[in-house]
């Protein structure tokens, strides 16, 4: 019985050497909740209910009307203001509608982000019938199988933390803190989001960041006030610190563009630390872009009875 207690123990021991060795199969995970909840979510849009579902998709008659209302929910960690988030109805053909107010809508009120004490987000409930409700123009055989789009867009912001970033005027001492490894960070809640950060230096006293950012969301993102552009995704940023860093992405200050999805920028000191600097502290980025994305929803159009 002794024997066969020594021998589970060992096993065990074993298997703890080889978990500490091994460190798990993948990157070690640096991101810390900190101030943000995180995750990958920005503004959603969604459909109010068109009318009855029959047979898994909104049905009404040609006699009948309908009502088009957009639910905006803010699912990030950023409050858009009044007119940031932007709706288009696209699908159908304008003329065979009647009682489409606009095929433009924008929010009306601030839309608050997620938070401890408002866990969901804000809402705002959009309408392109708020008048009266539409009605469908064109004639119907049978039935008609419609397909209604809403393409939005809205200005947003990503906030990124980077903590414990180690400030050494002499990269060779070997105290407080290391200069060459992956730091913690933390990052709010977007579309846009970080996927790494790393320091390393770039000379005596030159402290270097490298900060991955990928679009984890289903849309496309230009920077604010530009157009978007099919070929990737783009955005601004800025670096908040009392020393002066100079960061660039692809050669570009302060802009980077995502090719397939993701970047690198690399921010460095402008100006080498005193070789006596001994010190850690946090840094901050704030990313501004416009994001775009686009939903659908079906609905049938059955001739009525005469």
């Amino acid at each position: 019985m002794v024997r066969k207690s020594i021998v589970i123990i060992s096993i065990l021991a074993f298997s703890l050497f080889l978990a500490s060795c091994s460190g798990g199969s993948g990157e070690a995970d640096t991101t810390s909740p900190g101030a943000f909840f995180g995750g990958s979510e920005g503004i959603e849009v969604t459909f109010e209910p068109l009318s009855i579902m029959e047979e898994g998709m909104y049905t009404i008659y040609d006699t009948e009307d309908f009502p088009l209302e957009m639910i905006v929910s803010n699912k990030g960690e950023h409050s858009v203001e009044s007119g940031d988030v932007r709706l288009e109805l696209l699908g159908p053909a304008q003329a065979d509608f009647s009682n489409i107010a606009s095929w433009t809508k924008s929010n009306a009120e601030t839309i608050e982000e997620i938070s401890e004490f408002n866990p969901d987000g804000d809402e705002e409930v959009i309408s392109f019938t708020p008048n009266s409700y539409a009605t469908y123009n064109a004639d119907i055989i049978g039935y008609q199988d419609i397909t209604w789009f809403v393409d939005f867009d809205y200005d947003y912001k990503t906030y990124l933390i980077v903590n414990d970033i180690c400030f050494k005027g002499d990269s060779s001492d070997d105290r407080v803190c290391e200069v060459s490894e992956g730091k913690t960070y933390s990052v709010s809640g977007a579309p846009i989001s970080i996927t790494s950060v790393e320091q390393d230096t770039g000379g005596k006293g030159i402290m270097l960041l490298k900060i991955g950012i990928s679009n984890l969301g289903t849309g496309d993102a230009t920077i604010v006030g530009e157009d978007f552009d099919d070929r990737f995704s783009q955005v601004a940023y800025t670096i908040e610190d009392s020393l002066e860093w100079n960061c660039k992405s692809g050669g570009r200050e302060n802009e980077a563009r995502m090719v397939d999805g993701t970047a690198e920028i690399i921010c460095q000191l402008s100006e080498a630390l005193n070789e006596d600097d001994l010190y850690t502290k946090s840094v901050s980025l704030t990313f501004d872009y416009t994001y775009r994305d686009i939903v659908s929803e079906n609905l049938r159009v059955k001739e009525s009875a005469e």
